[in-house]
């Protein structure tokens, strides 16, 4: 297997519960604090070393993720976008992306999940699937798991069972809307038959997997923060935690050029065009700084 390259960022669905903040735009175009939320899930993946990714919005939304984000040639990296016509569950996000995927590992992340901490544990993720197969989610302890996929776990530690939005959950360790799989994914996605939401849903994609005994689940710890923003309190919260963090620290978060300097991406020069092509804010006096400071 090779090391996972290719990763899908699904960034649809209608956003209802957001309305009418979501007649604007997706809730993925939305601010949290000082950047549009897609960039945070973004980050993520390119703090793991992805540099090729698959934007998957609606066709009234496509446009502006475009517009916003371009080729990614500015940031080393390759974008390309596929219209969802319509929510049809999480899992279609493979059976609309397997050209894209082909016959690679890839990585999947919901356009609204942010993730802040060391993200040691998705490079470790990356490296076992690239290395071993199978496929890698991971187990977050929140306060009401039945709003989430659920993980249940045996005495020895190892995964037992994963159910979907449960009225009564097993545990209180959700699944984050980040997942690596090998190649496999794309065939299961395409066999997978419609759940009782009328949805193809990723849960079924993690199931076969721990059928196949291929599943892998790593337990985040304390010190990682996951945030989802579905709702305007969420929202709000997760804008005023970055806040807090940028402002206590002078240092930004999810910021896309910085990033990619660093994480050699770009070079010096790729940097300067990046702030050149920055219009006077405190966004371009910040890569001005990430600059001076190499």
């Amino acid at each position: 297997m090779s090391h996972p390259t290719k990763a899908i960022i699904l960034a649809g669905g209608a956003g209802t519960r957001l309305h009418p903040l979501s007649r604007i735009a997706c809730k993925q175009l939305l601010p949290v604090y000082d950047k549009p939320m897609i960039y945070y899930p973004l980050a993520t993946l390119m703090l793991g070393g992805l540099r090729e990714v698959l934007f998957i919005s609606t066709p009234k939304d496509l446009p502006m993720f475009r517009d916003l984000l371009g080729d990614g040639r500015r940031l080393g990296m390759r974008f390309e976008y596929i219209e969802q016509p319509k929510p049809a569950g999480l899992a279609q996000a493979y059976v609309l992306g397997a050209d894209f995927v082909g016959k690679d590992p890839s990585c999947l992340i919901l356009g609204d999940n942010i993730f802040y901490g060391k993200l040691d544990f998705f490079r470790a993720a990356l490296a076992q699937v690239g290395s071993g197969g199978g496929a890698c989610v991971f187990g977050y302890q929140v306060k009401d798991p039945e709003r989430y996929g659920v993980v249940e776990f045996g005495a020895d530690g190892r995964a037992i069972s994963i159910e979907e939005k449960p009225p009564k959950p097993k545990s209180h360790f959700a699944v984050p809307g980040l997942y690596v799989y090998d190649s496999d994914v794309v065939d299961i996605a395409k066999n997978l038959k419609p759940g009782a939401r009328g949805e193809l849903e990723i849960t079924d994609v993690n199931r076969e997997y721990l059928r196949r005994g291929t599943l892998h689940v790593k337990v985040l710890g304390r010190g990682m923060a996951w945030l989802d923003t579905g709702t305007q309190q969420s929202l709000l919260d997760a804008s005023n935690y970055i806040a807090a963090i940028e402002n206590r620290q002078g240092l930004k978060i999810a910021c896309l050029e910085e990033i990619a300097y660093h994480q050699g991406f770009i070079d010096r020069a790729g940097l300067e065009a990046c702030i050149a092509d920055s219009p006077k804010s405190p966004y371009r006096e910040y890569l001005e700084m990430v600059l001076k400071e190499g």
